[in-house]
């Protein structure tokens, strides 16, 4: 239920009519949705957005217990927002390039921590061969049948395609084949064309990334979504990059998740012209998000972008999810991302409970594996250490 004082000061904003429509359960035109982004009253979009939440989902907030994988940093493209690549693996100092035995071990050596899902980016590799890809998911595949395989952004499709004179359709189906489950949403940054001009010129077009994900849920992958925010995109450019999401979500109802993006300044081409966006904003985004992306079932505060307390926060502005226990995450904390590398899933347990929520585990398709009403046991306590003493 919305507040009295939520209700007033929606009135008193002039948000009336986009607050009756989504009682209705109308969608919201592009023209609300800025009009929401403009809003002064946080609190208020805030518990409208959470209105919506708590329809899809009451209580229950979500979680996995994932790992990252990174096999290689070395990137042809020249993202001036990324501080995640190299333009090599031999000169450069932090450039590097895993073999597939070193990358399947790193994977598979956090059997013991009850991981259900990896999740894989890497660069666009000027000299890798096309079964380095379809070897290193077929590999962890084979060695760990059970673990999904979230891997590749649109972007690493679009490069491959063009590389090894591959379709789309061939490239994702080679790759289903090897044990690609879901894949991420990474490489959308904004779709406008004036800010990939400026920000991302020599990657796949926003009309690119797209195809690859039409294709992608066309052979029953689905994928995830995200908007990355807070540099030099306009609000109405916010806008129009969700609905157009939002307009492929109607076509093929291929998308799980949508997760807004924190831009990161630090270690890049252009932080120094912009400040990391507020938690205003952050919260701002999540909730117009929910508000506006009608036909996507959730929202992620992806804690390593925006913080865990501001995550925690998030999940009154509309977000349902929290991404999961992220082990070894690299792209963010290259970018001067000063949250920890991993959280464990009791952590997860006490930022949701603090926030009044129940933590509901999830797999990589969203299905819900244990909703924990009760909080964990303690934690065993560790064995005691012995003393030798000499006679």
């Amino acid at each position: 239920m919305i507040s009295t004082l939520a209700h007033r000061a929606l009135e008193r904003d002039g948000l009336g009519p986009i607050r009756d429509k989504v009682l209705a359960g109308d969608r919201l035109t592009d023209a609300d949705a800025l009009q929401l982004f403009e809003a002064p009253d946080l609190a208020a979009l805030g518990a409208l957005a959470n209105h919506v939440r708590e329809a899809r989902h009451g209580n229950l907030a979500f979680y996995n217990r994932n790992v990252h994988l990174n096999p290689t940093n070395v990137c042809v493209a020249t993202c001036k927002f990324c501080s995640f690549a190299r333009k090599d693996d031999q000169q450069a100092s932090d450039g590097y390039t895993m073999s597939l035995d070193e990358a399947v071990e790193k994977v598979v050596s956090k059997r013991p921590l009850g991981i259900t899902e990896v999740h894989i980016v890497a660069g666009l590799h000027p000299t890798l061969p096309w079964d380095y890809y379809t070897g290193l998911l077929s590999r962890i595949h084979q060695a760990w049948p059970e673990l999904a395989i979230k891997a590749f952004t649109a972007i690493e499709y679009h490069y491959w395609a063009g590389k090894f004179g591959m379709t789309y359709t061939e490239v994702l189906s080679e790759l289903r084949d090897a044990g690609l489950t879901t894949i991420p949403g990474g490489g959308a940054e904004i779709f406008a064309p004036r800010v990939r001009r400026k920000i991302c010129d020599d990657k796949a077009t926003a009309d690119q990334w797209i195809e690859i994900h039409r294709t992608a849920h066309r052979l029953g992958i689905r994928s995830n979504a995200t908007m990355l925010y807070g540099h030099i995109e306009r609000l109405d450019e916010r806008v129009d990059h969700m609905r157009r999401l939002r307009d492929l979500q109607d076509e093929t109802h291929g998308f799980q998740v949508f997760i807004p993006l924190a831009f990161h300044p630090e270690h890049n081409m252009i932080g120094k012209a912009f400040p990391k966006p507020t938690g205003h904003d952050a919260l701002r985004t999540a909730a117009v998000a929910r508000l506006y992306l009608d036909n996507f079932d959730h929202m992620k505060a992806y804690w390593v972008s925006m913080g865990e307390r501001l995550a925690q926060v998030a999940l009154a502005f509309g977000v349902d999810d929290l991404d999961g226990t992220v082990l070894e995450e690299r792209i963010y904390h290259m970018a001067g991302s000063t949250v920890p590398q991993a959280l464990s899933e009791r952590s997860l347990h006490d930022l949701i409970r603090a926030a009044g929520r129940v933590p509901a585990e999830r797999n990589s398709l969203y299905d819900v594996l244990q909703v924990h009403e009760q909080p964990l046991p303690p934690a065993a306590p560790p064995p005691p250490r012995l003393t030798v003493v000499s006679a």
